[in-house]
C-alpha cells in the first residue's frame, strides 16, 4: 500500500479531528518497572501477503562514514531513485540518549553517527530537495544538538548543518520533535489496541522519509534497526510514563506489543529509505549502554572496517543487518511479521547485496534475548 499523499493525509486528519471532537487529548500512564516484560507478544493479527519480489541492499565499507554513506547510496542506484526535485525530506536520526547524561553520546554505540545523516542530507540537497529536516524525538522534551558530535570529535551537527546551508541556500534544518512538532497526526494502528498512534506532522507530511539507525540489539525487540527507529516520532507527552513524561512507556506495554506499535508506524508512514550505521554499535542487553546492560562494540575490532547499509526496503535492510550480527529472521519476530504482512522482503535468497557478501559481514554479537 502506498504512503498517503499529502492531500489525502490532511483530509483524513481533518475527518478524524471532526469525529473525535477536534481535540487531541494528551495523557500518560504510570511508569512500569524496567524488569516487567511488555504485554502480549506477537501482536494483533493483520492480514498481508509476503513479497515475492527481490530487494537490494547496498553496502559500503571503510573508515569515513560520510564518504561511505554516499557510496552505499550509489550502490542502490543513487538518491535520485528516491528523492525528486522540489520534494521535502525528513531524515529520522536515532538520537536515543539526547538530553540524558552521557560523556560522549556518539561513542557509546547507542545512537547513529551524525556523518550518516549529514551525508544523506547533502545527497538529497544535490538531488534538488526543496527542504530537508534531520530530526528525532528522544526520551525527554528537548535536548542539545551540539551533543551530537562527529566521531572524530572535531565538530558537531549544528556546525555541519550551518556549513551545508551556506552551500545549499538554507534548505536544511534540525528539529526536536517533542518540542518543535507543529502538530501530531494519527496513523491507523491495527496491530495494537490503540486503534491510532499519533506521530509528528514533520514526519507524516514529508514527501520522503529516510530512517538512519545504528546497529544494536534491543532487550525487548531483539534488534533496534531502521523499523524500530520510528519509536522516536510519537509524542512523549501522550505516551510517556508518570509525571516526568519521559520515554514512551505506553507504547512499550500496549496490548498488541511494542513491535506492533512501530510496525504500524512503518506501515502508515511507508519510509522510502533505510541507512544503517554499522560503525560503533551496542550488543547484549541494549539499547542502553550502562554497567550490567548493553556494551559498546567498535566494528573495526570484529570486521576490520566500519560499514554502512542502504536500501529502499527497510525490512531487507533490517534482515541483512540482523544476519550480520548472527540473528536470523526467525529470532527477530518483528522482521518476520513485517515480511509476512508484505511490508518488505526478509528472505535471504531474495535480497541482493551489492558491495559485500553476507559471509564477509557476519560477526559474533551477544544477543539481548537468549
Amino acid at each position: 500500500m502506498p504512503r498517503w499523499t499529502r492531500r489525502g493525509f490532511l483530509c483524513r486528519c481533518a475527518a478524524g479531528a471532526v469525529a473525535g471532537g477536534g481535540a487531541l487529548l494528551l495523557g500518560g500512564c504510570p511508569r512500569t518497572p524496567r524488569d516487567v516484560l511488555p504485554g502480549p507478544r506477537g501482536g494483533l493479527p493483520v492480514a498481508g501477503t509476503p513479497l515475492t519480489s527481490r530487494s537490494t541492499v547496498g553496502v559500503a565499507r571503510g573508515n569515513d562514514l560520510y564518504a561511505m554513506t554516499h557510496e552505499a547510496l550509489e550502490r542502490i542506484g543513487g538518491i535520485s531513485t528516491v528523492v525528486q526535485p522540489g520534494e521535502s525530506v525528513f531524515i529520522k536520526h536515532n538520537f536515543l540518549t539526547g538530553g540524558l547524561a552521557r560523556d560522549n553520546h556518539v561513542l557509546t554505540g547507542e545512537i547513529a553517527k551524525p556523518e550518516v545523516s549529514l551525508a544523506a542530507a547533502e545527497a538529497c540537497l544535490l538531488a534538488g530537495a526543496r527542504e530537508v529536516i534531520i530530526g528525532d524525538g528522544t526520551q525527554v522534551a528537548s535536548f542539545d544538538w551540539t551533543d551530537l558530535r562527529t566521531v572524530d570529535g572535531t565538530t558537531h551537527i549544528v556546525a555541519e548543518v550551518a556549513r551545508l546551508n551556506r552551500q545549499y541556500d538554507d534548505r536544511l534544518r534540525l528539529a526536536q520533535l517533542n518540542a518543535e512538532s507543529p502538530a501530531w497526526d494519527p496513523l491507523p494502528s491495527p496491530r495494537t489496541a490503540l486503534n491510532e498512534i499519533y506521530v509528528s506532522s514533520l514526519v507524516a507530511r514529508a514527501d520522503r522519509i529516510i530512517s538512519v539507525a545504528v546497529l544494536k540489539t534491543h532487550r525487548w525487540a531483539n534488534v533496534s534497526l531502521s523499523m524500530k527507529n520510528f519509536m522516536g516520532v510519537p509524542p512523549i507527552e501522550r505516551y510517556g510514563g508518570g509525571s516526568e513524561r519521559i520515554g514512551r512507556f505506553r507504547l512499550h506495554y500496549v496490548e498488541g506489543s511494542l513491535e506492533g506499535a512501530f510496525l504500524d508506524m512503518v506501515a502508515g508512514l511507508r519510509p522510502d529509505l533505510a541507512l544503517i550505521d554499522a560503525s560503533i554499535g551496542a550488543e547484549g542487553y541494549a539499547p542502553w549502554v550502562r554497567p550490567g546492560e548493553g556494551r559498546t562494540v567498535d566494528l573495526r575490532e570484529r570486521l576490520g572496517t566500519w560499514a554502512v547499509l542502504a536500501s529502499t526496503d527497510l525490512v531487507a535492510a533490517d534482515a541483512t543487518a540482523a544476519r550480520m550480527i548472527n540473528h536470523e529472521v526467525d529470532r527477530v519476530p518483528h522482521i518476520q511479521r513485517a515480511h509476512e504482512q508484505g511490508l518488505g522482503q526478509a528472505q535471504r535468497d531474495h535480497i541482493d547485496l551489492v558491495g559485500a557478501t553476507l559471509n564477509e559481514l557476519r560477526m559474533e554479537w551477544e544477543p539481548a534475548i537468549v
